[in-house]
């Protein structure tokens, strides 16, 4: 191959891979074509993208780039991933066409880079592991929302529980003033009972004084 048309397979490949950060590397080579045709099928469905390449070259086109790191100490043909929902979807994706040993017993993971560090096949198995954006977000909002649940429950429960001692209390309210009324026609007519007691009193005293005094008189008539 000359020098010229490698000089263009390695433009290739950088513009391809222009923009992209993080990429998991993988072995392809032994697959199968109808196989090999189902594998690219499905990635493009989770909105992955597939590129076969010599190493070489790769190195070349990643040199000066985050990429650059995943090809250390590679060599031979490498099939570079990239794209999905986010770097922990990929690395899912990549782990599942692993562990098919029915139809892509041929696919093994290779390593791959993430935040500029090299991974290690093994490292990428449990980065699959890790929950992906959606369900970290899914995670969030039912932790959130559980700590509202339980703050408007505390913030609840002292409202209802006074809200259940006011319903408790009588309803009749005009009770107690209509009781009242006739205590207060009571203490109004006790003055008036006690001072015709006190009349009585009086002119029965005034009797006896008039008695005194025609006694007295009929003394005087009879001396």
């Amino acid at each position: 191959m000359s020098k010229y048309l490698k000089q263009l397979i390695t433009d290739e490949i950088a513009s391809r891979l222009e923009g992209v950060d993080e990429c998991l590397l993988a072995n392809v080579i032994g697959l199968e074509v109808n196989n090999s045709i189902l594998l690219r099928r499905e990635l493009r469905e989770k909105d992955i993208q597939l590129l076969v390449v010599k190493n070489s070259m790769a190195r070349r086109a990643t040199e000066g780039t985050p990429l650059a790191t995943a090809f250390e100490g590679m060599e031979g043909s490498l099939a570079i991933c990239w794209g999905g929902d986010d770097f922990i979807a990929l690395a899912k994706e990549i782990a599942r066409f692993d562990k098919n040993t029915d139809q892509f017993e041929a696919f093994q993971t290779r390593g791959g880079v993430m935040d500029g560090e090299q991974l290690t096949p093994e490292a990428v198995s449990e980065i699959s592991k890790w929950p992906t954006r959606e369900e970290q977000l899914s995670i969030l909002v039912g932790q959130i929302l559980g700590v509202g649940s339980r703050l408007s429950s505390q913030l609840l429960a002292p409202g209802g529980l006074l809200s259940s001692q006011f319903e408790n209390f009588p309803e009749d309210k005009d009770g107690p003033a209509a009781s009242e009324e006739p205590a207060e026609e009571e203490k109004t007519e006790e003055p008036a009972e006690e001072a015709a007691a006190d009349a009585d009193a009086e002119e029965k005293t005034e009797e006896p004084a008039e008695e005194t005094a025609g006694d007295a008189e009929e003394n005087d008539t009879e001396d």
